[in-house]
């Protein structure tokens, strides 16, 4: 939920419109998320109103610190290389990994030049606290824009937060587009919408298509064909399956209604990882998962490590460390409701607990 791409730099797709059905001022769908979550993320305090999986538990990011270690071990510790995070929120993920990395591979942290996608000044600040321990990172506002060279790239709660279209249909008035006017969607007749992965949509109601995670996905795919990386993905979606409209917005931690105050919520959507995989696979990178965050967390230790905390941690500070893990692994909490996913490059193994 801390994306902060602009997504507003992608081309999007052709489409028919009829203008003299939309109100003035009407505005489709991405474009109006687009605008409400940068002005969001420009003027609210850090995460305010909800809680990522960094923040309930140092384990969190020493797991993905110690994920990372092994594959860069099997891109051959080049040095130096990319170690880069879209949407770092406080920074507290990449901190926990450096930590982690820096005491048991010195060499990795001394080849690792760190690189943030963040847009939001505010963000920003924080960032460079949290890191200065341990580097002092390069902000970039795309992922495109990281530069060239072996990359290890992490994104946790980032694609979740960039903007969708929607397209509904009905026996009656066939395909249309949703527009965003005066709170309310207003609908544009339009073709039938179209997925990388081939699917088709004769049986659903609403359709959602995420333009700027399709083409993050050729990218890597893309850079991964010709340059050693791989790229992490954990975030709230489905696969496989088609969830309907699923936009949804959190204010002062509450949820609220999406359309009803720009700029005032957080704006976020499930991520659709059997489109963003097709687009990937397609422009040459290799797809690992997607498998549940429960698993994929489980099966690099968390519970192992929680408890080695725990013993050694104050009574109150051993429950609330247990209490984080089965939050972010019980499947009735992020457990089940997370996916994992990674992209890399074709000749590189499949990466730790994928």
């Amino acid at each position: 939920m801390q994306a902060c791409l602009n997504p507003m730099s992608h081309q999007p797709l052709h489409h028919k419109t009829d203008p003299a059905v939309l109100p003035d001022g009407a505005e489709r769908l991405d474009i109006f998320m687009a605008r409400a979550n940068a002005q969001y993320y420009a003027t609210h305090p850090l995460l305010s109103d909800f809680v990522t999986a960094p923040e309930l538990s140092q384990v969190f990011g020493e797991l993905i610190g110690a994920w990372a270690v092994a594959v860069w071990q099997s891109m051959g510790c080049p040095s130096p290389f990319i170690f880069a995070e879209a949407g770092p929120g406080r920074g507290t993920l990449m901190a926990d990994a450096l930590r982690l990395i820096t005491r048991l591979v010195p060499d990795m942290a001394d080849a690792a030049r760190v690189h943030l996608v963040e847009t939001s000044p505010l963000m920003r600040r924080t960032q460079a606290d949290a890191l200065h321990p341990y580097t002092t990172p390069l902000w970039h506002n795309r992922i495109e824009d990281l530069p060239a060279g072996p990359m290890i790239l992490l994104a946790n709660e980032f694609l979740d937060a960039l903007p969708i279209r929607q397209f509904e249909h009905s026996p009656a008035a066939g395909w249309q587009e949703r527009y965003v006017a005066n709170g309310a969607f207003h609908t544009v007749p339009c073709s039938t919408p179209s997925l990388p992965d081939g699917r088709t949509f004769e049986d659903t109601v609403v359709v959602e298509l995420c333009e700027p995670a399709l083409a993050i996905a050729r990218s890597l795919g893309q850079r991964f064909t010709h340059s050693p990386g791989a790229a992490l993905f954990l975030d709230y979606g489905h696969f496989s399956q088609l969830t309907g409209d699923s936009l949804q917005a959190l204010r002062k931690g509450q949820p609220t209604p999406p359309l009803d105050t720009p700029g005032e919520a957080d704006l976020t959507a499930h991520v659709d990882f059997t489109a963003f995989a097709a687009a990937a696979r397609k422009a040459g990178a290799k797809v690992c998962g997607a498998v549940t965050q429960g698993a994929f967390l489980c099966a690099l230790g968390l519970m192992e490590r929680t408890e080695q905390l725990a013993r050694k941690a104050h009574p109150e500070a051993a429950v609330a460390l247990r209490q984080a893990a089965d939050r972010l692994a019980a499947p009735e909490r992020m457990g089940h409701l997370f996916r994992v996913m990674a992209l890399t490059s074709p000749s590189l193994p499949t990466p730790p607990a994928l």
